[in-house]
């Protein structure tokens, strides 16, 4: 075992797992959430691993809650891919992806309203649609959020609440042209 601090305890040794099997699907699936591609997703898994191990490498304590930490980190790394690449994955893609992680199998409504919320998805700013996937994809609370994005809660809450707005616009639009 290595001597650094560990949540209480000692960092595990190096073969033992830094993140749970949970927080390994959490992460997994905020980065297909972010756009990741299934075969970059175990490298942006490791991305996590490895800035935990910088951070405690550093001296500095561990996460007061790990699981709000690593997902956050996915979701930055989900963003940073998009910007490196210059380009979004296909919603397709992204949909076969995330039926990784649905726990219910859907009908063609669902499949329909969950192709528009991933398009609408696509189109928000990349701190809007962080927001809205750490909130109803990663289940963080909005303390949790503000804590782990270095941000006070007025500005999560601010974010949240103009990435609803935008959601709404975007899908009220789509249903009244679809209308038509």
């Amino acid at each position: 075992m290595v001597s650094s601090r560990w949540l209480g305890g000692t960092v595990p040794a190096e073969d033992e797992d830094l993140l749970s099997p949970a927080q390994v699907r959490r992460v997994t699936a905020v980065l297909a959430l972010g756009g990741v591609p299934r075969e970059d997703r175990a490298d942006g898994v490791q991305q996590v691993r490895l800035r935990l191990i910088e951070r405690l490498s550093k001296g500095a304590e561990a996460p007061r809650d790990l699981a709000a930490w690593a997902v956050v980190v996915a979701s930055n790394h989900a963003v940073d891919w998009h910007r490196s690449r210059n380009r979004q994955e296909l919603v397709s893609e992204r949909l076969r992806s995330t039926g990784e992680w649905r726990r219910t199998v859907p009908g063609p409504e669902t499949e329909l309203l969950t192709l528009a919320v991933a398009e609408v998805l696509d189109a928000l700013p990349a701190l809007q649609r962080q927001v809205l996937v750490l909130r109803y994809y990663a289940d963080l609370t909005v303390p949790q959020m503000a804590d782990v994005l270095a941000v006070p809660v007025g500005t999560v809450k601010s974010r949240l609440h103009a990435a609803g707005r935008a959601m709404k616009a975007r899908l009220e639009n789509e249903a009244a042209v679809e209308a038509r």
